[in-house]
C-alpha cells in the first residue's frame, strides 16, 4: 500500500512539473528577436507607447524567410548590451512587413532595416548603419555599431527633446 501510494506522489508531482513548464508563456511579438523585451504589436501602438514613455521607438523590419535576417537576429538575441538597451531604453517593435510611413524607408524597402523614431515623431535618418547603399541595415559583424546608435538614439534624445 505505502509503495502504490508512492507511485500515486511520484506522477502527481511529475504532472505538476510538467503543467508549470507548460506555463511559462513565450512572447510571440518577439519572434527570436528577445524575450525578456516587451514589445509593441504595431506601429501606431508604437508611436503612442514612445510618446507616454518618452522613450524612442526602435523599429526592426526584417523577414523570416531572409538568411540576413535570421543571422542579424541571432547576434541580437545574444548581444546582453544591446538586449538591456532595448529593454529598459526603448519602446520596440519588429515587423515582418512595411508600414504606411513612408519616412520608415527612406531608401527603400530592403531588410533588415532598423530605424529609430524619437518621441517628437520624428524618423532619425540621422542614426544610420556603416553600407551607403542601405542606410539602415547591420550586419551581424556590426553588431557593436548597432549598440553604440542605440546609445546614439539615447544622448540625442535626452539632449534634443
Amino acid at each position: 500500500m505505502a509503495h502504490w501510494c508512492l507511485c500515486v506522489l511520484v506522477i502527481l508531482l511529475s504532472c505538476d512539473v510538467s503543467l508549470q513548464r507548460k506555463k511559462k508563456t513565450v512572447q510571440t511579438l518577439s519572434r527570436g528577436w528577445g524575450d525578456d523585451i516587451t514589445w509593441v504589436q504595431t506601429y501606431e501602438e508604437g508611436l503612442s507607447k514612445m510618446k507616454t514613455s518618452n522613450k524612442p521607438l526602435m523599429v526592426i523590419h526584417h523577414l523570416e524567410e531572409c538568411p540576413h535576417c535570421q543571422a542579424l537576429k541571432k547576434v541580437f538575441a545574444e548581444n546582453k548590451e544591446i538586449q538591456k538597451m532595448a529593454q529598459s531604453d526603448f519602446i520596440m517593435l519588429n515587423l515582418m512587413h512595411d508600414t504606411t510611413d513612408p519616412n520608415l524607408a527612406p531608401d527603400g524597402y530592403y531588410v533588415p532595416r532598423i530605424m529609430f523614431v524619437d518621441p517628437s515623431m520624428t524618423v532619425r535618418t540621422d542614426i544610420i548603419g556603416k553600407y551607403y547603399n542601405r542606410k539602415y541595415t547591420y550586419e551581424p559583424d556590426d553588431v557593436d555599431f548597432l549598440a553604440e546608435n542605440m546609445m546614439k538614439a539615447l544622448v540625442l534624445l535626452h539632449s534634443e527633446l
